[in-house]
């Protein structure tokens, strides 16, 4: 390899390296925030959710209903009760991990048909749940969802499983 050869190689991969380092989010162009955007005002989730590079991200496992009465294993209580037991539980996991409900930015919902609602998900009783965790103004924030009916879930009297993506800034 000449001295020419080596010096245009030189120079080319100085360029490159200045190229991927311009492109790193730093000072001014770096994000700060989680960005949502929201929909129509009375939608109970945000219709987008923007994670920047350097966020935190913390993935939560299906989460389900603790019963009612720790004696009755299999009495889960209705989807409203199912919800509340599931969103109590997701937000004390987070809090131990330096997360809140606020910094969730994605959730599916499975819900499975109950007899009350004609076979179909209680939509409308998970959400009435829903609304006092986000969009409060306590909490604000608003995560993207979705919501699944499935035909089952882990036990008979089980009607709601939740997941949950949140991310925050360091």
């Amino acid at each position: 390899m000449t001295m020419k050869t080596k010096s245009r190689t030189g120079m080319m991969a100085a360029m490159i390296t200045g190229a991927l380092l311009a492109a790193l989010p730093t000072g001014a162009n770096a994000q700060k925030t989680v960005e949502r955007t929201y929909g129509a005002p009375n939608s109970p989730i945000a219709s987008l959710a923007f994670v920047p590079a350097n966020a935190n991200i913390l993935f939560v496992s299906g989460t389900t209903p603790s019963p009612v009465d720790p004696a009755k294993p299999e009495e889960l209580g209705d989807t409203k009760a199912q919800t509340l037991s599931i969103l109590t539980k997701m937000k004390a996991s987070l809090e131990a991990k330096g997360f809140s409900m606020g910094d969730i930015v994605k959730m599916t919902v499975f819900l499975v048909g109950v007899p009350s609602n004609g076979g179909k998900m209680d939509s409308a009783g998970m959400n009435e749940v829903f609304r006092t965790f986000f969009g409060t103004a306590e909490q604000p924030n608003k995560p993207t969802r979705s919501t699944i009916q499935v035909a089952a879930l882990g036990r008979p009297t089980m009607y709601v499983e939740i997941e949950a993506i949140a991310a925050k800034m360091p």
